[in-house]
């Protein structure tokens, strides 16, 4: 049966709710310095201020090396009672140092798929998606090698790529290259960060090739151009491709947290969910929030 992998177990996809399809409770990288989110207690608050409007689950985007705590997500779900999704997958190299990446050169797919189906660590939790990135519209040698990677954690079990778009750019790069040569089915790729990059003829083509399309913000590290998103969303459901689309956070900083005065988690339903209201109706936002993810983050699990 298909269902998204939550870090509680599996779950049918039907059941998944409110969704925010991009987020981090936890997260660190040496390219943002003392702005690691690394409390739990704010991961916490976070989740009920999620939760206080109406989310019922977050699909934390963090992969290996960047801080996951994946041992804390499962109590956090229970708590709050938000569905938390994990991810396993590989950043761009700027995140990590040579060691790390050395450690994995040649069993980087066989990390990926033991995080989906065995767990993370010792920890128990299994990845329910692969998270990858592109370039600054290039595909590097980096780049190539993890997504590589990741289509074959996927042809093992089935689970969903998430991709990274640095700037929203080369989504038609990353689409040739996992899907075409890598022959991953678009259905199961999820391309995010496309509000940076306004570009509506990329996004129609992108739609048209079977992928998932994420407008995943606003944050206060990332903020670029969230008063054109509502016209992107408007113009794709239009083309018809309403139910091809998801919308996430993306909080990547301990500034950008609601808690420390940023949007946060909440601000996807506070703000973003009325005002997309407004461009595209109530009816179609809620499938937005609610079926999109479900279809986008399940899987026939091995």
């Amino acid at each position: 049966m298909s269902a998204v992998r939550t870090v509680l177990g599996d779950l049918p996809a039907g059941r998944l709710g409110v969704c925010d399809a991009h987020d981090h409770l936890f997260f660190g990288s040496p390219r943002l310095p003392g702005q690691e989110l690394n409390s739990r207690s704010a991961a916490r608050a976070e989740l009920e201020a999620f939760r206080a409007q109406g989310g019922d689950a977050v699909v934390q985007w963090t992969p290996y090396g960047l801080g996951r705590r994946a041992a804390d997500l499962p109590s956090l779900s229970r708590e709050t009672g938000v569905h938390v999704v994990a991810a396993t997958g590989l950043h761009q190299d700027v995140h990590y140092d040579e060691t790390t990446l050395a450690g994995l050169r040649n069993r980087l797919a066989e990390v990926f798929v033991a995080e989906l189906t065995e767990g993370i660590g010792t920890s128990g939790v299994r990845a329910g998606l692969i998270k990858v990135a592109g370039g600054f519209h290039a595909l590097d040698a980096h780049t190539r090698w993890t997504m590589g990677a990741a289509a074959e954690a996927h042809h093992a079990t089935g689970a969903p790529v998430a991709v990274h778009l640095e700037l929203g750019t080369g989504a038609l790069d990353v689409l040739d290259l996992l899907c075409g040569e890598l022959d991953v089915p678009p259905h199961r790729v999820i391309l995010g960060h496309l509000n940076r990059s306004p570009d509506e003829a990329v996004h129609r083509l992108a739609a048209g090739a079977g992928c998932w399309l994420a407008f995943d913000g606003p944050s206060r590290a990332h903020h670029a151009t969230d008063w054109r998103m509502p016209g992107a969303v408007r113009a794709l459901a239009e083309a018809g491709f309403g139910d091809r689309l998801l919308l996430g956070g993306d909080t990547t900083t301990a500034a950008a947290r609601s808690v420390d005065g940023g949007p946060g988690m909440p601000y996807l339903l506070r703000r973003v969910r009325p005002r997309l209201e407004l461009a595209v109706g109530e009816d179609l936002v809620a499938r937005i929030l609610t079926e999109n993810p479900g279809r986008a983050f399940a899987a026939d699990w091995p």
